[in-house]
């Protein structure tokens, strides 16, 4: 047939289920109508622009040597390959690097390096990261989570979708390796059949596994174990595939014995007849990682989970029982049956009818439609309001469900200093470089206390109300810091009191405010004309916007309260920061106040000391530079600080010294670098007992800084403005609203 204009098209896909179909061809276009179709490979087709309508072609389909049934059995023989379920693959990738032992909170626990990899990680959830590794290694080993749901439980805003998503995102990347990929089989040549029109290439619906279709090649399963084991699997082999054994889908099943009829049983007939594909994985494909989100009353059908009958398909069939004529993987739960994860967004919240369809595939990972059944391998994931989840446990109607979940309840951070990370996404973006302008397109700058300012605000009103810790004590606590006399054995009790109440609400971190409500008091912050006009985000300005958040997104009147009182407080440790900052200003120097803290400790420890010469010189290693280091131990600077704790006695300060050298020998062994700033007392004894040694004829630094008719005190305060945009990161505007604060003497404590 002569041929003008030939082009060449390649067609490569995998996303339906129909294969190789006809084509129509009129002048200057392509009429297909299952173009998305067609699988990966597909062929070539040669197209005349100006042929007809009236001519059709078909494409021809070869199974390459790489593409065969004994060539897949040889690559899992050697290793090449893997056969395993969807819960081993996941296990494997956690534990593919070795998990960290950590003591959390006083207890011990381990921390697993794949989910704090990149700019946008997991941050915290140790208690939570924990109980899902062993919840996918019970499923891995067949226990009793392999027929189970794992079910994140918590308020909005504290990470849940996220974290699924973010195991989603390392599971496609990990199976996307050569070593890790997932294949499926094709059933190509379908047309020789007769009764499969305009259908030459059909793939698995549900993406089984080749040894899936080797373990039911033949008619009976001792057969095809048999020519398993003909190919070279030991008895151990074997035993092992038959831990993951499942029958073929229904439309996979029909269409092998269509074709085990056709072929005579002949096996090596019926292998023609077989390729093997490797699994497409992208994000947007929607394959082996699938969402389903629940939906209202009206839109939401099962058809959105399980499929439904596809016309199109029928049309092509000459065999109306044929199971095929259902098109499975326009549902969610086909797409991740091949060994993938189902992600149920909002997970109670779905229909009656949904969350039955939900128990069959959660209890028995099948499919049913119409009568027909899809085993499928999935580790099905989820996440849920806790409000949701208290509406559908009081309805009491659905305890079968409930049952098949494991219920994990997630908590807000609690730890400051965690938070702060969760703080540098908001305001700075995942990779913590994103560069902020105001509506003029000049460069916006941040105050350096912002972070700590929203951080510890959102932490305090995260932590509960307990009469064995106050607010601080506990955030310290939670942080890993020294909280005077209470230890972290205390804390531990009180969470486990809370943890035991059956309302999840009143469980420890249940409440607060979120990470999407930070997002809006940086947005609000953002917006203030202040904010446009200064150039530079205040960390004062966001503690009014805090209060908006709470007036306009908390709704019980007890925990707008709380919530208040915790501002309050926060300001109370903001003012700490901006103290420290004026501090180290004025003495130049960005560690001052570190410094000073540390010559305080170093002098007690070198009072005691037998090594101390007649001059008073101690010789210490500083643990940050592992360098000797004199030190003149000033014992009026020692009687100072502790006469400005209010230790008036020689006994009380002696028992204070004691403290302070038992912290140090502690702290020393596990944290090098601990510095005693978070001994507040300590701190601000030390900083009034310098400032008041060092500033004079205004009588304080606060005199000083306002007095500014005197020459001298103004040098100091251009001095000091000086050294906080040069060596401590304030902008004019920040620096300026900082001293102005700090002499005003607000939220003193």
């Amino acid at each position: 047939m002569e041929r003008k204009g030939q082009i060449e098209l390649r067609l490569m896909s995998t996303l339906s289920l129909i294969g190789v179909v006809g084509v129509d061809i009129t002048e200057n276009s392509l009429i297909c109508p299952f173009l998305a179709g067609l699988p990966a490979q597909a062929g070539q087709l040669l197209i005349d622009n100006n042929h007809r309508a009236t001519e059709k072609e078909v494409f021809m389909i070869e199974v390459r040597d790489h593409e065969k049934v004994d060539f897949h059995l040889g690559e899992v023989l050697a290793n090449n390959r893997r056969f395993e379920n969807a819960a081993q693959t996941t296990a494997r990738m956690i534990l593919e690097k070795r998990p960290v032992e950590m003591i959390r909170g006083g207890t011990i626990m381990y921390d697993y390096p794949l989910f704090r990899e990149g700019n946008l990680h997991i941050v915290g959830w140790y208690e939570e990261i924990n109980t899902f590794v062993n919840f996918v290694i019970d499923a891995s080993e067949g226990g009793d989570s392999k027929e189970r749901a794992f079910v994140l439980v918590g308020e909005p805003g504290n990470g849940k979708t996220f974290f699924i998503k973010y195991v989603c995102e390392k599971f496609r990347s990990f199976i996307s390796r050569l070593e890790n990929r997932k294949y499926t089989f094709e059933f190509v040549g379908m047309e020789k059949l007769g009764t499969y029109k305009n259908l030459d290439v059909i793939q698995s619906q549900t993406l089984e596994d080749p040894m899936i279709l080797a373990m039911n090649l033949l008619e009976t399963q001792d057969e095809s174990l048999k020519y398993l084991a003909q190919t070279g699997f030991t008895d151990h082999m074997l035993d092992r595939l038959l831990t993951n054994y499942r029958p073929l889908g229904a439309c996979s099943e029909y269409i092998w014995h269509d074709i085990r009829t056709y072929c005579d049983g002949k096996r090596e007939k019926m292998l023609d007849f077989i390729r093997i594909v490797p699994v497409r994985v992208t994000k947007d494909f929607g394959m082996m990682t699938e969402k389903y989100s629940a939906g209202d009353k009206i839109t939401a059908s099962a058809e959105d989970l399980r499929g439904a009958s596809d016309i199109s398909r029928e049309l092509r069939l000459t065999d109306s029982s044929n199971p095929f004529r259902y098109n499975v993987r326009a549902g969610t739960l086909a797409r991740a049956a091949g060994g993938g994860i189902h992600f149920f967004d909002e997970f109670f919240r779905n229909k009656v009818d949904l969350m039955q369809i939900c128990l069959q595939v959660i209890q028995d990972r099948d499919i049913e439609l119409q009568g027909h059944h899809w085993s499928i391998d999935t580790l099905i994931l989820g996440t849920s309001n806790t409000d949701a989840y208290h509406k559908f446990v009081a309805e009491r109607t659905e305890g079968p469900i409930k049952d098949r979940c494991q219920v994990c309840f997630v908590s807000h951070n609690t730890d400051y200093k965690l938070q702060s990370t969760l703080t540098g996404y908001v305001l700075n973006g995942a990779d913590g470089a994103e560069e902020r302008k105001t509506i003029m397109g000049e460069p916006l700058h941040q105050d350096p206390n912002l972070n700590y300012a929203l951080s510890v605000a959102a932490a305090l009103t995260r932590i509960p109300r307990t009469e064995k810790l106050s607010p601080i004590e506990a955030m310290k606590l939670e942080a890993g810091e020294i909280a005077g006399e209470k230890s972290v054995k205390t804390l531990t009790e009180v969470k486990q009191e809370l943890n035991a109440q059956q309302d999840v609400s009143k469980r420890w971190g249940q409440k607060g405010i979120g990470h999407r409500g930070l997002g809006r008091i940086k947005n609000r912050t953002l917006a203030l004309p202040a904010t446009q006009k200064g150039k530079c985000l205040l960390a004062l300005d966001c503690f009014k916007e805090i209060e908006k958040e709470i007036n306009d997104y908390v709704s019980e009147a007890m925990d707008r309260e709380k919530f208040m009182a915790d501002v309050k407080i926060a300001r109370k440790e903001f003012r700490r920061q901006v103290e420290t900052a004026i501090y180290n200003a004025y003495r130049d120097d960005p560690e001052a106040i570190r410094k000073d803290v540390m010559a305080y400790v170093y002098m007690v420890i070198g009072i005691g000391s037998d090594k101390l010469g007649p001059d008073n010189i101690w010789r210490y290693y500083d643990p940050r530079t592992g360098e000797q280091k004199p030190l003149k131990i000033d014992k009026r600077y020692i009687d100072s600080v502790e006469t400005r704790m209010g230790f008036s006695t020689e006994e009380r300060k002696e028992t204070f010294r004691t403290t302070v050298r038992k912290i140090y020998g502690h702290k020393m062994a596990t944290e090098p670098t601990y510095d005693f700033m978070d001994q507040e007392n300590l701190v601000k004894a030390v900083t009034e007992v310098r400032l008041k040694s060092e500033v004079a004829g205004a009588g304080s630094l606060v005199g000083a800084l306002i007095n500014q008719t005197d020459e001298e005190c103004r040098r100091l305060r251009n001095k000091m403005l000086d050294t906080m945009q040069t060596k401590l990161g304030y902008c004019i505007t920040c620096a300026l609203s900082n001293i102005e604060y700090f002499c005003e003497k607000q939220d003193e404590a």
